[in-house]
């Protein structure tokens, strides 16, 4: 019973530090003003929002999306891009070579995804690539 004592009380102080951040952000320097006297923008965070919006379009005009199945979509594209990456890591790592090509692409996402959904990808994968390299 004393643990969430403890934890309201570490609780009930987070926010107040939390409050001091920003103001703690720029006390190396004065205003939070950069070199040459310009303020400090937000970190960008990269999202795949804009391209899943963009697919939707092409394939339900009519329909919207909730922000929060934006999000649910866009951490599943990350957690597949990570996971594809990955593994071409580590084929180009068992094959000694450097580079990251098409091929380790292809072999990571036939290794990762299962049957018909492997074989779609493959191809989808596939045309993207004779389409960029014609163009």
């Amino acid at each position: 019973e004393e643990e969430p004592a403890a934890e309201k009380t570490t609780a009930g102080k987070k926010p107040k530090a939390e409050k001091r951040l920003p103001a703690g952000k720029s006390a190396g320097k004065e205003g939070g003003e950069g070199k040459r006297g310009r303020k400090k923008g937000k970190k960008s965070v990269e999202t795949y929002k804009i391209y899943i919006f963009k697919v939707l379009k092409q394939v339900h005009p009519d329909i919207g999306i909730s922000s929060k199945a934006m999000s649910v979509i866009n951490s599943f594209v990350s957690d597949i891009f990570e996971r594809i990456a990955g593994e071409s890591s580590r084929l180009v790592h068992y094959s000694r070579r450097q580079t990251i090509s098409s091929r380790e692409i292809q072999s990571a996402v036939r290794l990762l995804l299962p049957g018909e959904l492997a074989k779609h990808a493959v191809s989808e994968g596939t045309k993207a690539v004779t389409k960029f390299t014609s163009s």
